[in-house]
């Protein structure tokens, strides 16, 4: 019981000590952590994992899944551009998407509710990402589930660094 009290103790003094230290870097303003995003975003691959839960399905199993993104782009108020190219149930499908994009601080967060994907259906979300990796809840029908992985940022081939160019027009129809 003594150890677990101070255990306590020192968990709480080291949560007090944390909130009085100064932040080490000053924070962004909205414009550059949306700058921030597109530069992310723009030409990257994100690669990971969903579970998919509803009758019959097994929420601890693990499919791939794979989103290749073109040019990522703020429109006006929350909506952003997002071309991507959606490997998902055995089809490729290359969508401009009207995404709003919602900020929790300096964290951002797709909120998608009903959304019509040509090709896919329709779904609702909330995505988020933060430190090269998303994370979040789909729901597609009477399935949904969790998904996550990691933001696979383009790279020039002559420089090493990233590359923000789109691989694709953002304006290219959906393959059916």
């Amino acid at each position: 019981m003594l150890i677990r009290s101070a255990m306590v103790l020192l968990f709480l003094a080291g949560v007090a000590a944390a909130q009085t230290r100064p932040a080490t870097r000053p924070a962004k303003t909205q414009g550059e952590l949306e700058a921030d995003l597109s530069t992310m975003l723009s030409g990257a691959t994100l690669e990971g994992s969903f579970t998919s839960t509803g009758a019959g399905r097994d929420p601890r199993r693990l499919s791939s899944d794979k989103y290749t993104l073109g040019a990522v782009r703020k429109l006006e108020g929350n909506s952003w551009l997002i071309s991507a190219c959606i490997q998902y149930g055995g089809r490729d499908v290359v969508v401009p998407l009207n995404l709003p994009i919602e900020w929790a601080g300096d964290t951002p967060v797709i909120v998608v509710d009903d959304l019509t994907i040509p090709g896919l259906g329709t779904f609702s979300a909330r995505v988020m990402f933060f430190d090269e990796h998303y994370s979040g809840y789909w729901k597609h029908g009477e399935r949904g589930g969790n998904m996550f992985g990691v933001v696979r940022r383009a790279v020039a081939e002559d420089s090493g660094k990233p590359a923000t160019q789109q691989r694709f027009p953002a304006t290219q129809p959906a393959r059916p």
